[in-house]
Order: structure tokens, then sequence, then C-alpha cells
């Protein structure tokens, strides 16, 4: 799905705990894991899980591009987190979106 990344503009609000930019949907990717892998017993996603669960949580374009950069395959939590963080890390995206684990 491509997206007009033209459209969004990055609301962010200083931090208090840490001093730097973050945007009202830090933390979001996080709680996106957390959902995906609550009542996972294989312990195990998909791209397609992902996709469907980001959409349901109605992320932000930024974060709605992460997850469309995720490569097809099946993923254990901790395989997920480095995949997701990487994108987030190549973005530059860190402070205002937060990492995953």
């Amino acid at each position: 799905m491509m997206r007009n990344s033209n459209s969004h503009r990055h609301q962010t609000a200083r931090s208090v705990t840490h001093g730097g930019l973050r945007s009202k949907e830090y933390g979001d990717l996080q709680q996106l894991v957390n959902e995906l892998y609550a009542h996972n017993m294989s312990g195990t996603v998909t791209k397609i899980d992902v996709l469907s669960r980001a959409e349901i949580d109605d992320l932000c374009d930024d974060l709605m591009e992460v997850v469309d950069l995720l490569p097809a395959g099946h993923y254990k939590r901790g395989r997920l987190c480095d995949q997701l963080n990487s994108i987030v890390t190549a973005h530059g995206w860190g402070n205002a979106y937060g990492t995953v684990e």
C-alpha cells in the first residue's frame, strides 16, 4: 500500500524524562509488539499479522511505513523487534517514536 508521506506532519513535544523530541505516537510500536504477542501461543507472527494489527491500531503514516518495510516472513518476538528497530533507526526516528523490545 502506498502512502502519501507529504500529508503527514510530525507533532512533537519536549520529553520531560530525556529532554529529546518525542511525537505523540511515541511508544505505539511497542504497544503493537505487545499486542501481537500477548495471547500468541505459537510465539510467531507473520508480516500480514503485523500489518493487520497496525491497521487496527491506526498507526500514523510514518509507523505504517516502518511496518510496510518489514521483510516478509515469520517472526519470533526478538527477531521482529530487531527488524523494526533497524528500520526505525535507519530513518532516524528512534527519538521520535521509540524502539521496541
